[in-house]
């Protein structure tokens, strides 16, 4: 019995402790559920847009962006090519962005912007018309197209290609000026790739317009107000021609040179140097793009961004050229280009190049060329300092050293040959070949002081194993071209000279082989070859047969914004391309006869006077017009030349003075080619003075300031 109520006592306090327990549980788990709620709200609302974007997140894009331009300049750095800042405003739109979100960015900022409508096509205006009109641009689509469409048999293409074509001048006269400012900055919009900044507008962008558009930049998503850059020239069109070009920010990678910058990494909107210096040391000059990472998500719209690598300006160059000598040169040939015009028989007269460089090191201290135009009565003269390496003439007379030269190494002749100069009569020549009066006598050094032609046509038939025999034919030994070129090729006549200049010429080479010819050849009356090559071939002789490849490029230097030119970063030396295969004693023989042309040969009206000791030698070669003119084509003419160096014990420079085409009539002839020659010299060494005097001045000011901060006086 007290067992049973004993039973019920346990069962009935079981009873009562049950819904305490199942209560504490239904609280815990509302509790729980609260919280899970709580969290998911949080996580929806408060966060949502954060945790949508982080889902949608799906790569990460790097764009680069331009660096300004290195700079160049001359050897006494004064700047010849700079960087002029420019404003800009650009536009870099997403992978999602629409043709219509477009053209309301479009819209908005045609009216805070005033931009150029000249590159818009008739194309553009199509497109944007159908954009704008597309209730009007469906009514030019039959009912039966839009049904072959429907059935698959035109596509969508197709459809618009129809549009096009049916819309009218007068739909497109319906468009505003308004519309035009609108269509030329889509039209910039459309241009750019995905997350590429795309210039709108860099030229002649006002204060006024970047602080507009700076104020309404959450209206213009993607557009951004920055800087840019454009290329200036403080010596205006002084060697323009050599410092080649730049792409514009519109234009890009060349079409022509798509395919080497694509390869090296570039993008299809980088400005790149197009020609000459500025595209032949493009690596240096380019700089270090920006990289920034940009982050978008899963509809393209950038997330974010940040920088990857900070960007670095180009590399400056500094010129072996003087532009205060190049100038003065310029200078020199356009003042005798123009009294020359006035002359008689100058009618095919139309350039002059002047290449001047150090034959001791290679250094290019001027490389000059112009041409002169009649402008409707008027002559203008215009840059053509390329043409100095890019256009070859027969040289005439001024070769002859090397003729000596080839004739003393193959031992035609040697250093006590005399050669009778007379009339040479060929049997089936109706006239003889001789020199320009008869010489008599003559050995090397009075061959090229009075410029013999027979002692040249003598050493070639030696060359070429014949014997001259008055009223006979001549037979020679063909392979004396191959002689002959071979050593002129060592002096760098005929063959690239090696300057780092991409595009040179290294001349016409004859291709009939006759003994008339191998005379002629001998007297620089066949093969042609460039100003620059006639330049390297006297530097050669005046260093006594060191070939030494022409150098444009002095040095290569860091930017410093703050200093205006940084720390060399590397000097080019100079590179002996070959040493001439000759004796030295063969060549200190040519190097005399070069010095008795100065003082009583054929320079020697000219060149006499002169204290700075010139050597060298002139030339005259008669030739025929090939030049620009095709009414003249064929017409004989008289090429002019001069190589010179000084001074002569002890060379520093070394010049070439080309001027082809110079008259028509030999009688009326005139020293132009001496006188440019002669005028140049004497500025090289009237400047050359004026900065020894500089420098003297300027250490004498900085020892007065030295022995000043040191206390030193003196009475």
């Amino acid at each position: 019995m007290r067992r049973n109520k004993k039973k019920i006592a346990v069962n009935k306090e079981k009873k009562k402790s049950l819904p305490i327990r199942l209560n504490f549980l239904f609280l815990v788990a509302f509790l729980i559920f609260t919280w899970i709620i709580v969290e998911l709200g949080i996580k929806q609302i408060v966060q949502g847009d954060d945790y949508k974007n982080a889902a949608n997140k799906q790569e990460e894009s790097d764009v680069s962006t331009a660096v300004p331009r290195g700079k160049i300049y001359d050897r006494n750095l004064n700047p010849i090519v700079t960087n002029k800042a420019l404003n800009a405003i650009t536009y870099t739109r997403s992978a999602s962005t629409t043709q219509a979100q477009r053209l309301k960015i479009a819209k908005k900022l045609s009216g805070m912007i005033k931009v150029s409508t000249k590159k818009v096509t008739e194309r553009d205006k199509k497109d944007y018309w159908m954009l704008t009109r597309p209730d009007e641009a469906k009514k030019l689509i039959t009912a039966e197209e839009k049904q072959k469409a429907e059935d698959k048999k035109l596509s969508e293409d197709d459809l618009y290609q129809l549009q096009l074509k049916r819309i009218t001048d007068k739909q497109l006269n319906e468009l505003t000026s308004k519309d035009m400012q609108i269509l030329a900055i889509k039209r910039q919009m459309d241009s750019g790739y995905s997350l590429t900044p795309q210039y709108i507008k860099n030229e002649g962008v006002s204060a006024k317009e970047m602080a507009v558009v700076s104020e309404h930049l959450d209206e213009l998503p993607g557009v951004d107000v920055t800087s840019d850059w454009e290329r200036s020239y403080p010596y205006k069109s002084l060697i323009r021609t050599l410092l080649g070009s730049v792409s514009s920010s519109n234009e890009g990678l060349p079409s022509n040179l798509l395919d080497h910058y694509l390869s090296l990494g570039y993008s299809r909107n980088d400005r790149v140097g197009k020609s000459y210096l500025e595209y032949q040391y493009e690596s240096l000059l380019q700089g270090q793009k920006e990289k920034v990472q940009n982050l978008t998500d899963s509809s393209g719209n950038v997330t974010g961004s940040k920088v990857i690598s900070k960007g670095q300006a180009g590399k400056d160059l500094v010129l072996s050229i003087d532009m205060d000598l190049q100038k003065s040169v310029e200078k020199i040939i356009e003042k005798n280009l123009r009294s020359a015009k006035a002359r008689p028989s100058t009618k095919l007269l139309d350039r002059a190049f002047v290449v001047m460089m150090n034959p001791k090191n290679g250094e290019v201290l001027t490389m000059a060329g112009k041409q002169i135009t009649n402008d409707h009565g008027k002559y203008k003269i215009n840059d053509y300092a390329l043409g100095a390496m890019t256009s070859s003439y027969a040289m005439g007379s001024a070769v002859k050293g090397a003729t000596v030269l080839t004739g003393l190494q193959t031992g035609a002749i040697n250093l006590n040959t005399v050669f009778q100069d007379e009339p040479m009569y060929f049997k089936g020549s109706k006239n003889p070949k001789k020199s320009w009066t008869n010489l008599g006598p003559v050995d090397i050094q009075k061959a090229l002081q009075e410029s013999s032609n027979v002692f040249m046509f003598k050493t070639a038939i030696a060359v070429g194993k014949g014997e001259y025999k008055k009223g006979q034919s001549l037979p020679l030994d063909m392979k004396a071209f191959d002689t002959f070129r071979y050593y002129f090729n060592q002096f760098g006549l005929g063959v690239k000279t090696g300057i780092d200049l991409p595009n040179e010429a290294t001349g016409y080479q004859g291709t009939q082989r006759i003994s008339g010819l191998l005379l002629d050849f001998a007297i620089g009356q066949y093969d042609t070859f460039t100003p620059l090559q006639m330049a390297q071939y006297v530097s050669t002789i005046a260093n006594g047969g060191y070939r030494l490849k022409p150098q444009l490029v002095k040095e290569v230097r860091q930017p410093d914004s703050k200093k205006g030119i940084g720390a060399v970063v590397e000097s080019v030396q100079p590179q002996v391309l070959n040493k001439i295969d000759m004796n030295h004693a063969d060549i200190k023989e040519v190097q005399a006869g070069f010095r008795r042309v100065m003082t009583k040969g054929t320079a020697a009206t000219d060149f006499a006077t002169a204290t700075y000791n010139p050597a060298g030698k002139t030339g005259t070669a008669q030739s025929f017009y090939d030049g620009p003119d095709k009414s003249e084509t064929g017409e004989g003419t008289y090429n002019t030349t001069l190589v010179a160096y000084a001074p002569a014990d002890n060379p520093e420079v070394a010049i070439s003075v080309v001027v082809p085409w110079a008259y028509i009539n030999y009688s009326d002839r005139y020293s132009i080619t001496n006188d440019i020659g002669r005028a140049a010299l004497d500025k090289y060494f009237e400047l050359k003075k004026k900065q020894e005097d500089n420098n003297t001045k300027q250490k004498n000011e900085d020892k007065i300031q030295e022995d000043a901060e040191n206390g030193n006086t003196s009475n």
